[in-house]
């Protein structure tokens, strides 16, 4: 289906409900307007080569429309040189946008950095992970603090594989991700790990879709968002279990620290579970500093913002506790600790 046969989506729909389509859009919600493409720099151990596969669900209009204002797409095969990965993302210019598709065949971390000061940016990242790889991915969105973006994620995880999904979002006025993953072969598996810093006006939605198609599937889901200011962050899981998708292991679980009296933030767990022998569970919380831990610290000396931004750094931090691979979880909370430093001296 193309773009200009699609309707504007319902709120009444999780995906769209908290940021509508109207809100997203870059300019006349009618239009396809004219985009510069992202600028992709791929380091040591990973080929970039033109053209990529076609979107997954042509039903999407997020999808459908990246597709078809994105003029180039990009694939990146690993070669197995390097444990870890890492590409560069610039998003310079008013409208631009890019499509990426990872090959993951080695047991390989890449993160991926997002920055520029484009005031909308659209990015469509797509892979696949072959069978018997453990294999990480993390985005750092490192967007300029005025810039809108639209961010779609779609994965495939084959038999007896692992992905390891990683978002750190820091940058970026409104921003809109939907992320969805297939567990598509038994002894698949996924953990994904989420970490949001609300500052000023930051409107952050996260969608997130996890779906076991097949039995002797195993997920998680862990996301923080810690919000101050008027900041707003929205995180909607959807957990499906397929009929006959037997001995599956799910979870999500969403924590959110509130830091003023104006921050806002939502967490709404969905799990649809068609099959009987299955452990499938969620959770979600949401809550002020906690007195007794900043008792504690401004009693060893501390002032209270620095007590408050050493609480919120050990609460970010903790976001990717789940994750295993220890290189690839240190560079993420690196950058999560430079952002945090530099936010301090402000």
């Amino acid at each position: 289906m193309k773009y200009a046969d699609m309707a504007v989506p319902s709120r009444a729909l999780h995906l769209w409900r908290y940021t509508p389509w109207t809100r997203i859009h870059p300019s006349k919600v009618e239009e396809v307007p004219n985009a510069s493409p992202v600028s992709f720099t791929v380091g040591t151990g990973g080929e970039l080569i033109e053209g990529a596969p076609r979107i997954i669900d042509a039903e999407d209009i997020g999808r459908v429309f990246l597709s078809e204002l994105a003029s180039q797409a990009y694939t990146v095969e690993t070669s197995g040189e390097q444990n870890i990965l890492r590409v560069e993302a610039e998003s310079n210019g008013q409208y631009t946008v890019g499509h990426i598709h990872f090959v993951l065949k080695h047991d390989v971390a890449v993160i991926l950095h997002l920055k520029g000061q484009s005031e909308w940016t659209g990015l469509h990242i797509t892979g696949d992970v072959g069978p018997n790889v453990r294999a990480a991915f993390g985005l750092v969105n490192d967007l300029d603090t005025e810039t809108k973006l639209l961010h779609c994620e779609d994965w495939n995880v084959h038999r007896d594989a692992t992905l390891e999904l990683a978002a750190l979002s820091i940058g970026g006025l409104r921003c809109k991700s939907d992320v969805r993953t297939r567990l598509t072969a038994s002894g698949a598996a996924l953990r994904q790990a989420i970490s949001v810093h609300g500052l000023g006006k930051r409107h952050v939605d996260h969608h997130i879709e996890i779906h076991h198609d097949v039995a002797h599937t195993d997920s998680s889901l862990n996301v923080h968002a810690a919000c101050d200011d008027r900041s707003h962050s929205i995180a909607t899981g959807l957990l499906t279990i397929a009929e006959h998708a037997n001995h599956c292991d799910a979870g999500q679980v969403f924590r959110n620290l509130l830091l003023s009296e104006t921050a806002r933030a939502e967490a709404i767990p969905e799990l649809e579970v068609l099959a009987d022998e299955v452990a499938a569970a969620h959770g979600a919380a949401s809550a002020p500093v906690d007195k007794h831990q900043l008792h504690y610290l401004m009693s060893r000396g501390l002032d209270e913002e620095t007590a408050i931004a050493l609480l919120v750094e050990g609460f970010m931090q903790d976001g990717f506790s789940t994750l295993e691979n220890e290189g690839f979880v240190a560079e993420i909370r690196a950058q999560l600790a430079i952002h945090l430093e530099e936010e301090l001296k402000r």
